[in-house]
Parts: structure tokens; C-alpha cells; sequence
């Protein structure tokens, strides 16, 4: 089946592509124009993917930022031509208004871009989800501890957002800041080239971080460089206790070979969190006595209706969990991976007031 599926998405784009073919109240050449621009957009996607980072830095962000926001483009224009002829077939839509139609192609490309102007700015409001947790095991005091998973920073997430970001971490005078996989999205390049270690090193607090799958899809020995160089440490099935905690950085699954949780989680009276990027298997952290795991990577959808199918992948794809006395908390991220747009779901950043 999944061989298959390159084959049926290209004929999702052509389809739709004929769909925009047939409404548009263009002659020929116009809509010829139209034609060669998507196709172009749709290239620009995979021109990054295979060679983004031969190609200078200003033109490798432009490819990226466009090819992918044509990917949203495309999602909502095929589900609005499938409506459409749905429609049609069921005689609530007359024939009219899907053949060289200004008012059938005003109504397309205007829901499409009011989706895509609102979801531009929705993405840019980062929310702030606080979480009073509260303890018996014993604690040397009160804990404020930022977490963010997914920032995803490079080609389109850059250095100006971050700096952004890290202020934000900063106005909450956190006694400890945690990066649940993702920092990077696909290459670790513009990173060093815009010197976002820096940002990082703003930082005023201690700052762990476990692996997540873009590490892997970036290279994990450059995500061990650059996290050195911006003062993250970098738990790799590793754990370190830090303000009276321990922090459990698990490998992130695409590594077959990571280690077993319960060999990372010994179990005593010190207060345990867990960073695990993918919330698969949740029974695991219950079963190793973890009291709080925390993960993101689900995006949740990122775009409706992608929210719905990783609501149905998953246990829990955001927000609060329990299971027995562990607690969860899967976020849908800080940051995105390609256009920058958030439409039914939102980014944000936790906020865990940890006491007894």
C-alpha cells in the first residue's frame, strides 16, 4: 500500500491542478501562467529537500519558504475542490461555477488566502500553557522550569525568532529550561552560519535537551557539535540531576537501538522528568515510575484536519495526560516545520510551576 502513495499524491496535484485549470476565467495563456507558477512552487519543494544546502543561504530559505507553504496551499485548495464537486454531484452546485468561473475561483483562492493570512499570523502569537504540578517527593524548593519542543530554527524559523523566544524563556526567571527534541528542522547550516549558538548562550538558566527525529534527519554528531557550542546539554539516554530533579533525556526512537527506559529510571524519592520526543508506548514511563514525562513531535496536525489524524495515532497528541501517577504533557510546539502557517491548532511554550 504505502508504495503506492507517491503515485496517488501526484495525482492529488494533478487533479487539482486541473480543478484550477478549469475554474479560472483566464484564456489559455493565463491560465497557463497559473500552471507553470504552481508547478514551479511544487519543484521549489523538493529543490531544498535534495540541495538546499549547496545553494546560497538567501535562495535556500526562499525555496524552502515557498515549496512549503505551497504544500499548505495545495492541502486546502484539494479539499475545497473535492467539496466542490461533491457538490456538484449531489446538484448543490451548479455546473457554472467550477468552469471559467470568476465567482467559483474568487471563492476558492479567497478562502484559501483568508486561511492562509490568518493562520500566518495565528503561527506568530507563541501561547503560554502553565502547569502547577505539585509534589510529595521532596524538593529543595519551589521550581519554575520553561520546556519547548519542535523550534524546528533554520531555513524559515531564524535567528531574530529565536531571540525572540529566548526572551520570552527569560521573563519567566526559570530555575531550569528544557528542549524536548526538534530544535533544528532538516540542516544544521544556517545555524552555524547565523551563529544561533548565541542565542542560546542567552539563556539565564541551566538548559537540557534530549534528541528528537530532525537531529537524526540533520545528523546527530552535528547536533552534539552545536549543542556544546550553545551551552545545551545534551541527555542522550543519559540522566542528570540539576535544582534537586532528575532529568532523563531519552534517544529519540529513531535510533532502534536506544536503551530501554527502565535501565535510565531508577526508582527513589527524587522527583523524575522524562524528555522523550515521540509520545509512543506512554505505558512505558508509567511502568518506570516517572512522575512527569514531557514530548512534542505530533504538532498536533499542525493544520486542521492533521490534528484529527494525529488524534488518532496517538495516545494522547496534545495537551495533558495521566496515567496512574504519572503525568504527561505532549505539546504542539514552539516552533513548525515548513510554512509558516497554524490553523486549528497553536504554538506555544510550557511553563511548569513544580512544588510541594
Amino acid at each position: 500500500m504505502f508504495r503506492f502513495l507517491p503515485v496517488i499524491a501526484l495525482g492529488c496535484i494533478a487533479w487539482t491542478l486541473w480543478c484550477f485549470w478549469r475554474i479560472l476565467p483566464f484564456p489559455w495563456w493565463g491560465k497557463g501562467i497559473f500552471a507553470v507558477l504552481y508547478v514551479f512552487a511544487f519543484a521549489l519543494l523538493f529543490v531544498n529537500f535534495k540541495s538546499g544546502d549547496r545553494l546560497p543561504l538567501a535562495l535556500a530559505t526562499a525555496s524552502y519558504e515557498i515549496g512549503t507553504s505551497w504544500l499548505i496551499f495545495f492541502v486546502y485548495a484539494f479539499l475545497l475542490f473535492a467539496l466542490l464537486w461533491l457538490g456538484r454531484l449531489v446538484h448543490l452546485v451548479p455546473a457554472s461555477f467550477l468552469k471559467d468561473s470568476p465567482a467559483g475561483s474568487g471563492t476558492v483562492l479567497g478562502i484559501i488566502c483568508l486561511l492562509l493570512v490568518c493562520g500566518y499570523f495565528h503561527y506568530h502569537h507563541k501561547y503560554r500553557e502553565e502547569i502547577d504540578l505539585r509534589t510529595e517527593k521532596p524538593l529543595e524548593r519551589p521550581l519554575t522550569i520553561v520546556m519547548a519542543s519542535d523550534l524546528h530554527v533554520g531555513y524559515h524559523n531564524r535567528r531574530d525568532e529565536l531571540a525572540r523566544w529566548v526572551d520570552l524563556f527569560n521573563a519567566e526567571h526559570p530555575d531550569l529550561v528544557l528542549f524536548g527534541g526538534d530544535i533544528v528542522d532538516r540542516s544544521f547550516r544556517p545555524l552555524r552560519e547565523g551563529r544561533y549558538d548565541e542565542e542560546f548562550r542567552r539563556i539565564e538558566a541551566p538548559v537540557y535537551a534530549c534528541l528528537g527525529n530532525h537531529e537524526y534527519i540533520s545528523g546527530a554528531l552535528d547536533a552534539e557539535a552545536f549543542y556544546n557550542a550553545a551551552g545545551i546539554r545534551l541527555l542522550q539516554d543519559a540522566a542528570a540531576e540539576d535544582c534537586g530533579i532528575r532529568i532523563i533525556g531519552r534517544d529519540d526512537r529513531s535510533n532502534a537501538r536506544r536503551a530501554p527506559l527502565e535501565r535510565l529510571a531508577p526508582r527513589d524519592s527524587c522527583f523524575t522528568l522524562l524528555l522523550d520526543h515521540q509520545p509512543y508506548h506512554l505505558e512505558e514511563a508509567e511502568a518506570a515510575g516517572i512522575d512527569f514525562q514531557f514530548s512534542g513531535h505530533t504538532h498536533h496536525g499542525q493544520i486542521w484536519p492533521g490534528n484529527w489524524i494525529t488524534d488518532l495515532m496517538y495516545e494522547k497528541a496534545y495537551g495533558p495526560h495521566r496515567r496512574g501517577a504519572t503525568r504527561y504533557y505532549v505539546s504542539s510546539g514552539l516552533g513548525i516545520w515548513g510554512g509558516k502557517f497554524r490553523i486549528g491548532t497553536r504554538s506555544e511554550y510550557v511553563v511548569l510551576h513544580l512544588h510541594n
